[in-house]
């Protein structure tokens, strides 16, 4: 069996990979200097290219690196975040944020078929079509600061988490097309009997009538490159998390007391909390589809509250840990009702 090396690992290492994460984010963005030929992504968009020309289509986004996932509005082209072309950068990530999006293979390419959506409308204009508004809504609604999705609703197609469809009309065509691109996805199996199947079906006919054109529209622009974003990696992170948080949680002392006691075991509840800190975080992200960091910043503020109320563990760790689970699934969710936000941050 041949065992192929990573780029990462091929290539020379930049400086600032062995620096210390207080160091680390002193430095800019656009000192990093990532080259993109060193990075997974020339892999990964040729089999985006592959699976698009399978398609019929000719039709080759362009990408760079930027500070987030996107696709400018008439650029046909797709920014992927500049943390995703290091190693380093990713771990720096994960400890500042608690996820890295888009940091397996397939949760890349999953972003990057739903980029690739909004690539393509804009390379044809396709928004521009009646039959597009009918089925999707106008493209030019104003993007709102936060959605409420209808976890239920089987109107729109489920590809990326937090039903991200139902967040705009541009989303919803991106996430259909992604669905209806991917490679054995069987859509028409899966989506049988709900109405997004018409959705998938247009955009089906949508790519036939297109294949074999050029597009129209082919400027190969980069829009705010991570190469010119002079500010540091700490300015990048405060913005980031302030995005995902508002204020302090409340946690109420009677929440706690249906968990954990005041006696009756010597398992203090805050370190039960801290030890299974990661699980419950993801094990809520997915469920309510919020940021993981804004859960942690709840799990936090109820680990500070057992250990003021020195509370501790009475019962089964297993029983604790699923109502743990849904103590702070509800208590992150009044949390965001509290703070002004609408459900879930776009």
């Amino acid at each position: 069996m041949i065992h192929r090396k990573s780029p990462y690992l091929r290539r020379r290492q930049p400086e600032w990979a062995s620096l210390p994460d207080p160091d680390l984010l002193d430095s800019r963005l656009c000192d990093l200097r990532v080259p993109m030929h060193d990075t997974v992504f020339p892999r990964r968009m040729e089999r985006i290219y592959r699976e698009v020309e399978k398609r019929g289509l000719r039709f080759r986004p362009h990408y760079w690196f930027g500070e987030e996932w996107f696709s400018p509005d008439g650029i046909p082209g797709i920014a992927v975040p500049f943390f995703l072309s290091h190693p380093r950068l990713m771990k720096l990530e994960d400890r500042q944020m608690f996820e890295v999006e888009g940091g397996t293979e397939s949760w890349c390419m999953q972003l990057l078929r739903h980029e690739t959506g909004h690539a393509i409308d804009s390379a044809y204009r396709l928004h521009r079509r009646k039959l597009y508004k009918k089925h999707f809504g106008s493209f030019h609604d104003p993007y709102p600061d936060y959605y409420r999705p209808r976890p239920l609703s089987r109107n729109f197609v489920r590809h990326l988490d937090a039903w991200y469809a139902q967040s705009h009309p541009a989303e919803d065509f991106a996430e259909t097309f992604a669905v209806w691109l991917q490679p054995g996805s069987r859509w028409r199996r899966r989506y049988a009997g709900w109405p997004a199947i018409k959705k998938i079906e247009y955009v089906e006919e949508l790519m036939q009538e297109i294949a074999g054109a050029t597009p129209p529209v082919r400027s190969r622009r980069q829009i705010a490159p991570v190469s010119r974003v002079r500010t540091t990696l700490r300015e990048y992170y405060e913005k980031k998390r302030a995005h995902y948080l508002a204020d302090y949680p409340d946690i109420p002392e009677r929440d706690l007391l249906r968990l954990f006691s005041r006696d009756g075991g010597r398992r203090k509840a805050a370190a039960f909390l801290r030890r299974h800190r990661s699980r419950l975080r993801h094990v809520v992200a997915r469920g309510t589809g919020e940021h993981p960091y804004t859960i942690d910043q709840v799990l936090k503020e109820m680990t500070v509250r057992c250990r003021e109320l020195d509370l501790v563990l009475d019962r089964s760790e297993d029983r604790v840990r699923l109502e743990a689970a849904v103590l702070l699934s509800v208590r992150t969710i009044n949390y965001i009702h509290r703070s002004g936000r609408n459900w879930i941050p776009l």
